[in-house]
């Protein structure tokens, strides 16, 4: 969501870098331009000429080694500020006596009750039993998505008959009680502060739940409206944290980095993605370092070890350099790749730089498309004819080219695509050339 801004910014440092030393006419030059940044990035006004005091105060009184690089030395101040700006981590508070509860609010369309799904993913991955509450009576099938996005991670969810608000909750926690759940995460009714009668069902809803957390789901697309319904629901409910949902779109960015400091609520979870497991605690310094171009190597190397099954990447690489190489082996390694999320979340975890000319011109979005039908062709296949592709005859390509919703031409792609490798590695591995391939000897 920051790439325009990230253009931006690296522009301004790559200017930088051309000067001998930073002058002070250098860093007013930087600034004016880096506050132009920020407000088209749509950045709030006040959060803007803050930020931006900030790094001149830092350029100010910094002590700079004869010879250092001007860009680094205003990247390094400006990711302080941003840092600043940002707030701090986010975690979920520890407090009370299980089962603790979470509360989720947030305008209907925000994202709210897949979010709720998320967290509570997210709450079982760190080794927790949550139980999700379907406590939203007012979006038709709000409760039939939340049992099947239940369904799908594996969770427990509860659907409350229509009872009054003080019997519902009652319920909930003598259901997480029998089940052994340690979170009850409750999703509510999508609603305006401008809707008095469902902030006061929310009012009630909290003071009977007394939830340890009240996050307010936020969507980041919407730019500073977003900052202004943060503002407008802790203003009538006592806000613990934020998430922002659909910080993977093509928004201008001004609202992540404006909310905590507007809205004095910090941010404790970003939805990155469609995908279920798409939820990452907030973390300001790898978010600023993703802002500035340096990328989050961090968190690449994270999402790797969660997708990546090593012992089985290492039999395929094995079979590889032997030139038996299956389009088994290839249907696993597509499946891995996949796991890492959409290629252009990957990429932008890379510092700016690190790609080839011209590769942010691609079309990545065509790309996943192209994995996703070669997944399906794979998939249309059965296990001996992944195994042993020269069984694949006209009918049988037929078949899976129908199965698969390709064509024929698209199977024999396939097909050549992977004889083309096998034969190459085959050769690699026996001219001895292995070792100069990074990762294949």
């Amino acid at each position: 969501m920051f790439e325009n801004l990230t253009g931006r910014l690296q522009a301004v440092l790559r200017d930088l870098g051309r000067r001998g030393k930073l002058r002070p006419e250098d860093v007013e030059s930087a600034l004016r331009q880096i506050r132009l940044a920020l407000l088209e990035a749509d950045v709030d006004y006040d959060v803007v000429r803050q930020l931006v005091a900030r790094v001149a105060q830092q350029a100010a009184g910094a002590a700079l080694p004869v010879g250092a690089d001007p860009a680094r030395q205003v990247a390094a101040f400006m990711h302080s500020a941003l840092v600043e700006t940002l707030g701090q981590t986010g975690e979920l508070s520890q407090q009370g006596v299980p089962p603790r509860t979470i509360l989720l609010a947030g305008l209907q369309g925000s994202g709210k009750t897949t979010t709720a799904a998320k967290l509570a993913g997210w709450i079982q991955r760190a080794g927790h039993r949550p139980l999700l509450v379907a406590a939203d009576g007012q979006r038709l099938a709000a409760r039939e998505q939340l049992q099947a996005l239940g369904q799908r991670l594996g969770l427990s969810v509860y659907l409350p008959s229509a009872e009054p608000i003080a019997a519902m909750v009652e319920q909930a926690r003598a259901q997480a009680g029998e089940q052994g759940a340690d979170y009850v995460v409750f999703d509510t009714a999508g609603r305006s502060q401008l809707d008095d009668a469902l902030m006061a069902e929310l009012r009630t809803i909290s003071q009977h739940a007394q939830p340890i957390e009240t996050l307010l789901v936020v969507d980041a697309m919407t730019g500073q409206e977003a900052v202004r319904i943060a503002k407008g629901f802790n203003d009538d409910l006592a806000l613990s944290g934020l998430i922002l949902t659909k910080t993977d779109g093509d928004a201008r960015g001004g609202a992540a980095i404006s909310m905590r400091s507007v809205t004095g609520v910090p941010i404790k979870f970003l939805g990155t993605g469609e995908g279920l497991a798409d939820l990452e605690p907030f973390e300001p310094d790898r978010l600023a370092s993703r802002i500035l171009g340096m990328g989050d190597m961090t968190g690449l190397l994270e999402t790797a070890q969660e997708a990546v099954d090593l012992p089985a990447a290492e039999r395929s690489m094995q079979r590889l350099r032997s030139g038996s190489f299956s389009l088994e082996d290839f249907a696993d390694q597509l499946g891995q790749v996949q796991r890492l999320g959409p290629l252009g979340k990957v990429l932008n975890m890379l510092p700016a730089g690190v790609l080839p000319a011209g590769f942010d011109s691609i079309d990545h979005q065509q790309i996943d498309g192209q994995l996703r039908r070669t997944k399906a062709i794979l998939s249309s296949m059965t296990r001996q004819e992944r195994q042993r592709p020269d069984l694949l005859n006209a009918s049988r390509k037929r078949r899976v080219a129908a199965g698969s919703g390709t064509s024929v031409q698209s199977v024999n792609q396939l097909l050549r695509q992977h004889r083309q490798l096998a034969k190459l590695m085959k050769h690699i591995g026996k001219a001895g050339l292995a070792s100069s391939f990074p990762g294949f000897s």
